[in-house]
């Protein structure tokens, strides 16, 4: 069985949270990469989007509804110059943008865990931590992650 199941827990965090999580990463975990990304979301009933940032570009189709804590995921890389096409590609096949997020990404790694501090602009500040999992290991995934949130003093999960 592949893993290809995303797993996820995310909270919205402060100015001061934002900065002592970060502090926690950069003493304890490592440091994999800073990114600033591109997404856009197409409109329609499946989760369609498109990420891009200053070396990779990706189509992404994610099962289930947005922000639900597991979902089947398929990831396609692409040419990073391909983006542009790929999006008229889309709206070629009906596809409107329904929103473009700008955000500066710092990513962390703990064995096979993720530990994602995002800032969106027009969103907000956000700490995602994600780990891919089989079919059927959602639960004890999910419940490791939440754990995994409590080392930071994040208590409440944000489910948007």
């Amino acid at each position: 069985m592949s893993k290809n199941i995303e797993v996820e827990v995310r909270s919205f965090v402060d100015d001061k949270q934002f900065e002592n999580i970060k502090n926690i990463l950069d003493k304890s975990y490592k440091f994999v990469k800073e990114l600033k990304e591109v997404t856009v979301y197409f409109s329609g009933e499946k989760d369609l989007r498109m990420r891009k940032n200053e070396t990779e570009a990706f189509v992404i189709l994610k099962e289930g509804k947005i922000h639900d804590d597991s979902r089947k995921e398929f990831e396609i890389k692409i040419g990073r110059g391909d983006f542009d096409n790929m999006i008229e590609f889309f709206r070629g096949l009906g596809y409107e943008i329904e929103i473009e997020w700008q955000r500066n990404r710092l990513e962390y790694k703990n064995d096979d865990v993720k530990i994602l501090l995002n800032y969106t602009k027009g969103y907000g500040k956000i700490l995602k931590i994600e780990k891919m999992a089989e079919e059927g290991e959602e639960l004890g995934v999910h419940g490791l992650l939440v754990d995994e949130m409590s080392e930071f003093g994040i208590a409440k999960i944000t489910s948007k």
